[in-house]
């Protein structure tokens, strides 16, 4: 099976992550824009994550990162992406939910795709509404030429990270693109030596 790490090379939108000096919340991952991504939630999360890649035969080694920065990722991105799809009033049918839902994306299955972006089964509504949302809102800034446009105003929410997990990456690149330079406080990485970060992928 292929790794699924080739679906960094798809973001739909370049998230923005630089380090901010605001206090972080007790108990808090990350703080993005007005909403706060608890610590447990980020735990919760990670072991549903790795409860999925067991179950479709993957392991964790397969995302070249540890399971718990690629289900913060799919957080950050699904909490900035929330926020812009309800700031610009975005509708989202639950058709629409299921079309994107069944989208294998690059890889052989729907599963597959949604585990490609630290997405478990549980979450997959959630994750399915803002891509939708994502794609709309991009028709409605003028498509291809709102490409700037959307990436502009996800990068105007920006994410705050608990400074536990060590510095972020200011120069992540397709070789290195690991969230934070120090993942020994974050995670093990399970074999790689540069770990791969799973970003944002465009459905539909």
């Amino acid at each position: 099976m292929k790794s699924i790490r080739v679906a960094a090379a798809a973001a739909v939108v370049a998230v923005a992550l630089t380090a901010c000096s605001s206090p972080m919340q007790a108990g808090a991952a990350a703080v993005v824009g007005k909403e706060r991504i608890s610590t447990s939630k980020l735990n919760a999360d990670t072991q549903a994550y790795v409860a999925a890649l067991k179950r479709a035969k993957l392991d964790e080694s397969a995302l070249g990162v540890p399971a718990s920065q690629v289900v913060l990722q799919r957080l950050v991105n699904v909490s900035v992406s929330g926020q812009l799809i309800d700031r610009y009033k975005v509708p989202v049918s639950e058709t629409e939910i299921d079309a994107a839902l069944k989208d294998p994306g690059q890889f052989e299955s729907p599963e597959i795709n949604l585990l490609a972006n630290g997405v478990a089964p549980a979450d997959a509504r959630d994750y399915g509404r803002v891509m939708v949302g994502l794609s709309k809102l991009q028709q409605q800034f003028g498509g291809e030429a709102g490409q700037q446009r959307l990436t502009q105003e996800f990068a105007s929410i920006r994410p705050v990270f608990n400074p536990r997990y060590g510095q972020l990456n200011p120069q992540r690149t397709q070789e290195n693109p690991a969230l934070f330079i120090d993942t020994g406080r974050f995670g093990k990485a399970t074999t790689q030596q540069a770990p791969q970060q799973p970003q944002q992928q465009q459905q539909g």
